[in-house]
């Protein structure tokens, strides 16, 4: 999309019902992917939110103000034709997920994670049907096959909205756990956020917080929080 600036032409942005979703207008012409794809959205609301970012623009059109539409024109770009690989590229996070390694030192940080992070897994044992096993230090720990079988099952039952959102819930968090949690509404997009960062919090109150990893921490959490409203508004 970063090549594709038209000039605004349209006086305003409508959302219309189509078959297999609803469309948004520009007048009368139908928004399309940067692949020329329809872009039907699941869900009156996401188009409604598509139809605002477009509505927003004057002059060029600028795709860094449009979140929500570059989103949706990933799902049918880039994630409709490779479903399956992201599915498991996704999966595959269960294996090495965030909330499973835990600190050998020092002992109090060990002891917040267990507080913060282990009633996630338990819940994730019996939401999700996966208990995965926990360890001290960075040394791999092996999950059960048919544990990462069922998480996979789960992550290929989202759709394809709903999988590019949840992309970045994973990616962000380095945990499938907390994208599953924060998506069905165990936790808040900002609570998933905080967990996620247990650690590098810790760090930042014994030492303060250098200035760049504070902008790329704030750019991070902001992409967090656009997912699982994205997630959310796909019904």
């Amino acid at each position: 999309m970063s090549n594709w600036r038209p000039k605004r032409f349209w006086k305003a942005a409508s959302v219309v019902v189509e078959e297999g979703g609803f469309a948004v207008l520009l007048d009368d012409r139908p928004v399309k992917t940067p692949a020329k794809q329809p872009l039907l959205l699941p869900t009156q609301a996401l188009a409604a939110l598509v139809a605002a970012e477009w509505d927003a623009q004057s002059g060029l059109v600028n795709p860094e103000t449009m979140p929500i539409t570059r989103m949706a024109n990933s799902a049918i770009d880039k994630v409709v034709p490779q479903y399956h690989e992201v599915a498991t590229l996704l999966t595959a996070y269960g294996e090495t997920d965030h909330l499973c390694y835990r600190a050998t030192h020092p002992p109090a940080l060990a002891a917040q994670q267990a507080l913060a992070w282990d009633p996630l897994l338990d819940w994730a044992s019996t939401a999700l049907q996966a208990p995965l096993h926990t360890t001290a230090g960075i040394v791999p720990i092996a999950q059960d096959p048919a544990v990462l079988a069922r998480l996979k099952d789960q992550v290929l039952a989202l759709g394809n909205f709903k999988l590019a959102a949840f992309h970045d819930l994973v990616s962000i968090s380095g945990s499938l756990v907390l994208a599953f949690a924060v998506g069905q509404g165990r936790l808040t997009a900002q609570e998933g956020w905080k967990l996620s960062r247990l650690d590098e919090d810790w760090q930042i109150a014994l030492w303060g917080e250098d200035e760049d990893a504070a902008v790329a921490a704030a750019l991070k959490q902001d992409a967090f929080h656009l997912a699982a409203r994205f997630f959310a508004l796909c019904g």
